[in-house]
């Protein structure tokens, strides 16, 4: 009695026509501030960071047309001359004096992001360099914020300012070759609500975030 058993051999080379640009993502920002109050300036150097996954889904033949969902992170802290003051629960802002000698004003916000996300690109089953034209829409919920400023003659901490929005949606875009791409987000709604005013007039400060991009498969 013989037994005859047969292998399979597996092609680890062989292209992978169904592919996916599945990618983890992370990116590096300068955060201005448009629409800001009278008086209103940045200083030093507000910085943004973001990270997280895009799943891959392909819509033509070709797979170089696609849509992306996914699940990411955003670090994003203002340095600026605006002073958040709360007292017995209630906040007051006003413009820093130019007399007021201060070494640390600055906003630091926390959010989770969903970024769904329309995708162009001249990738191949054989490469995974090309180029590519990403643009979608990041909608975030704010989970952390903190606020400090030093001076002289006062020290301010806070956190959990109701007064911002909990929710954030914009548009963004991600464009460039391979790994390095320029990255552009810009804020349709506020950062904070109507209820956060200067001289009874609501501060409407929205975000422009301008930075680079990584993509990792």
């Amino acid at each position: 009695m013989s037994v005859l058993a047969q292998k399979d051999e597996i092609d680890f080379d062989a292209i992978d026509s169904l592919y996916r640009e599945d990618q983890f993502y992370i990116n590096f920002t300068y955060n201005s501030l448009k629409k800001t109050p009278d008086g209103f300036s940045q200083n030093k150097f507000s910085t943004g960071l973001a990270f997280g996954f895009l799943r891959d889904m392909p819509i033509n033949k070709d797979r170089t047309i696609a849509i992306a969902a996914g699940l990411g992170y955003t670090f994003s802290a203002y340095n600026q001359n605006l002073v958040i003051n709360t007292v017995d629960g209630n906040n007051f802002y006003s413009i820093i004096g130019t007399d007021v000698v201060y070494s640390k004003d600055k906003l630091t916000l926390h959010f989770v992001d969903l970024p769904i996300e329309f995708r162009w690109r001249t990738s191949t089953p054989e490469s995974h360099k090309f180029w590519r034209i990403y643009t979608g829409i990041k909608l975030s919920y704010l989970f952390y914020d903190t606020y400090k400023f030093e001076s002289t003659t006062a020290n301010i901490k806070s956190s959990g300012n109701t007064d911002l929005n909990a929710f954030h949606y914009g548009a963004y875009a991600s464009v460039g070759w391979n790994t390095w791409n320029i990255y552009m987000y810009y804020g349709f709604n506020p950062l904070f609500k109507s209820s956060a005013k200067i001289d009874d007039k609501s501060i409407e400060m929205s975000t422009l975030n301008i930075g680079l991009m990584f993509y990792i498969l």
